[in-house]
C-alpha cells in the first residue's frame, strides 16, 4: 500500500526462453506449483486463483497477473511489489529445465505514487540498470526508451533485450503478424467503479464475488470465448485473467475514488481483422467509461495504432499524442493517449 493510496498502474514483464528443441514437452509449464510460489515471494505477491488449458496455465495474483507458457512467461504485478527480481530465479529454474532466456521485455505506465515503490523500481534508470546487470551477457542487443505523450502524467517505460538467435527467428517471414494491447485507464466513471466494491459481510469468496462483478459489469461480454477466471478483493478490487485458445487477455481494477485505475491486456492477430480489434476496444471504453486512457500496441506493423484510434474515438475519446518507436524482437510500439471529449 502506497503512502496516498494503492498504486495500479501496473510493471509488466515478458521472457521468453529457447532449448534445444522447445517445441517437444511442456518446458516451463513443468515449474511446480511451489517454485512459482518461491519466484512470486521475491516479488511480493501470491496466487490467488489459477487455471490452464492445453496452451498455457493462468494465474490471478494477489497483485495482477502470471501467464506461463511452454517457452514464455508473462508476469504483471501492481502495488509496490518488486517484480524485477523475479528475473533471477526464473533463469535459474528454467536452466534446470533445459532452457535458456533469449529475450526480454519490461514495459509501465507512469506510477501514480512514484515515490513509494522500492528499490530497483525507484525510477526507470534504476530499472534498466538492474535488467543490464542480472540478464545473461547474450543478449546484448537491446534498447531503453521513454515514450513521453501531450499528458503529463502518461509516460511509456520500455526495455527490451535480445540474443541473435531470437533476433534472427523472429525476422523470419513465415513469423505471424501478432499484436498486444496494453491499455492503462484512469479517471474510472463512478457509477462503474462502486461495482466494485464488496459489501460488508457479504458471505462470498473471493472467486463468487468476482462472478458477480464480471457479469453485473459486462466484462464477460469483451470477449464471450473467453473461459474466466476472476477474482473481487476485500473491500475493493478486481482482477480476471481469459483464456481463449493461445491468447489470453487480463483485467486489473483500483476503483477506489481519487485514484481509480483499471488495465486491459490483450493479445490478438491481424489474421482475425479490423472488425476485432475494434469490437474489443469498443467494448472495453463502454465497459470502464474512462477520463483519460493510454494505449500501447506493440506489432510489427503500424496499421494496428490507425485501427485503435478510429475504434475508441468512435466512442467518444479523442486522440491526444500518438508516439512511435522501434525495438530489437518487440517490433514497433506506438503510445497513444485519449481523453474524453467533455475534458
Amino acid at each position: 500500500m502506497a503512502a496516498s493510496g494503492f498504486e495500479g498502474i501496473e510493471k509488466r514483464l515478458e521472457l521468453h526462453f529457447s532449448g534445444d528443441d522447445p517445441m517437444i514437452g511442456i518446458g516451463l509449464r513443468q515449474l511446480s506449483f511451489q517454485t512459482l510460489e518461491e519466484i512470486l515471494r521475491e516479488v511480493q505477491c501470491t496466487v490467488v486463483s489459477s487455471v490452464g488449458n492445453h496452451f498455457f496455465d493462468s494465474y490471478v495474483l494477489s497483485e495482477s497477473s502470471l501467464f506461463v507458457y511452454p517457452t514464455k512467461i508473462i508476469i504483471k504485478t501492481c502495488g509496490t511489489t518488486q517484480l524485477l527480481k523475479s528475473v533471477r530465479p526464473l533463469i535459474h529454474y528454467s536452466s534446470n529445465l533445459g532452457l535458456s532466456l533469449s529475450s526480454c521485455k519490461y514495459s509501465r505506465g507512469s506510477f501514480i505514487f512514484p515515490k513509494s515503490q522500492p528499490y530497483p523500481h525507484t525510477s526507470f534508470q534504476d530499472e534498466v540498470v538492474y535488467l543490464q546487470n542480472v540478464l545473461p551477457k547474450n543478449l546484448c542487443y537491446d534498447k531503453a526508451s521513454l515514450m513521453p505523450s501531450k499528458l503529463s502524467t502518461h509516460t511509456w517505460h520500455v526495455f527490451s533485450a535480445t540474443d541473435e538467435s531470437h533476433l534472427m527467428f523472429m525476422h523470419q517471414p513465415s513469423t505471424p503478424t501478432t499484436f498486444t494491447f496494453e491499455i492503462c485507464m484512469t479517471e474510472l466513471d463512478s457509477v462503474l467503479a462502486r461495482k466494485f466494491f464488496r459489501g460488508p459481510n457479504d458471505g462470498k469468496t473471493g472467486g463468487s464475488a468476482g462472478k458477480v462483478m464480471t457479469e453485473m459489469t459486462r466484462i464477460c461480454d469483451i470477449n464471450p470465448k473467453a473461459h474466466i477466471c476472476d477474482f473481487a478483493f476485500d473491500p475493493c478490487g478486481y482482477s480476471m485473467n481469459g483464456l481463449d485458445g493461445e491468447k489470453y487477455s487480463t483485467i486489473h481494477v483500483t476503483p477506489e475514488e481519487g485514484f481509480s485505475y483499471a488495465s486491459f491486456e490483450c493479445v490478438g492477430s491481424l489474421c482475425e481483422g479490423g472488425g476485432y480489434i475494434g469490437d474489443v476496444l469498443k467494448k472495453v471504453v463502454q465497459v470502464f467509461r474512462p477520463g483519460t486512457m493510454s494505449v500501447s500496441t506493440t506489432c510489427s506493423s503500424r496499421e494496428v495504432a490507425a485501427r485503435v484510434a478510429k475504434a475508441v474515438e468512435q466512442v467518444g475519446m479523442n486522440c491526444r499524442s500518438c508516439t512511435v518507436d522501434e525495438f530489437p524482437v518487440v517490433g514497433t510500439v506506438v503510445f497513444q493517449t485519449f481523453t474524453t471529449r467533455r475534458v
